[in-house]
């Protein structure tokens, strides 16, 4: 059995003083691909570093809502930075004339960043600077679609804007991820209306998770994925304690659970349907 970590950070600070050996202990478990999420410049920068010695280890990029700079020339200064990490990994020289997706493909075979993330809104943490954050959010798809990539969404009680932008601001023309997948049955309805595919991580497994099964049951089986979010928000019977991608089996056992199938079935799904949305080739097959 082969599980897909689909969202973990290691290039966070948690795992400065035992990072190499966390991520062998990784290796010799059933985990056999993880993408580390950026959430700001330095992240992303730092996330890129690590993955370079792992093969099996890819990378999105991004600022996240949280992450944001205070004016949108900052905002702008960020982006920019974000874009030249996705430049070098698609080998794409500053004189590149066409900035078309298909011209970028052809330089785009070794690649490991495979998405711009996580973006999105958040008015939890974040209720002054809403507006500076939705300008981040359509600049960061902007971002996504110049270069051909996908998008993995970060959105805390922000549903009716995030849905908003997505549907009539800016379409986000490879879709995405909506990761760590929050508990709402109309954000999920109106993300799988739009061709998007659901993260579950940790709180589904939480005991006062109320209507996780229900979503669950509402996400076809060609459109989930599954996270852990490391180090943040390990499963049961792990809460509170630091996570890592060993613990994704947990993830999926609850999802294997809810859809009575096996536990073998959700990992070949799930990690199927993680290859195909960041177009990551299995150089095993």
């Amino acid at each position: 059995m082969e599980l897909f970590d689909t969202h973990a950070h290691y290039n966070d600070e948690k795992f400065d003083n035992d990072r190499k050996q966390v991520i062998q202990d990784i290796y010799n478990s059933n985990v056999t691909m993880l993408v580390n999420a950026g959430y700001s410049v330095e992240s992303s920068i730092k996330g890129v570093e690590i993955a370079k010695d792992y093969d099996w280890m890819f990378n999105i990029v991004g600022v996240s809502p949280n992450d944001i700079a205070e004016s949108i020339d900052e905002i702008d200064k960020q982006i920019s930075n974000i874009e030249k990490l996705v430049k070098k990994d698609q080998n794409i020289v500053e004189d590149v004339e066409s900035d078309t997706a298909e011209s970028l493909d052809i330089v785009n075979n070794n690649r490991k960043i495979v998405a711009i993330g996580e973006i999105g809104l958040d008015y939890y943490w974040n209720k002054e600077n809403k507006d500076l954050q939705r300008y981040a959010f359509i600049k960061q798809i902007e971002l996504a679609n110049k270069y051909n990539l996908p998008i993995v969404i970060h959105t805390r009680d922000a549903v009716d804007d995030t849905i908003d932008i997505l549907k009539n601001k800016i379409e986000a023309t490879k879709k995405g991820i909506f990761h760590c997948c929050p508990l709402n049955r109309e954000l999920v309805k109106q993300a799988l209306k739009m061709g998007f595919y659901i993260s579950f991580a940790g709180p589904v497994t939480f005991k006062n998770s109320k209507n996780a099964n229900e979503i669950i049951q509402m996400v076809p089986l060609d459109k989930m994925v599954i996270e852990t979010d490391s180090p943040y928000l390990a499963p049961e019977p792990h809460r509170g304690t630091r996570n890592d991608s060993r613990n994704v089996k947990y993830i999926a056992e609850k999802i294997s659970n809810v859809k009575e199938m096996s536990l073998e079935d959700i990992a070949k799904i799930t990690y199927k349907n993680a290859m195909k949305i960041f177009e990551i080739t299995d150089t095993t097959a």
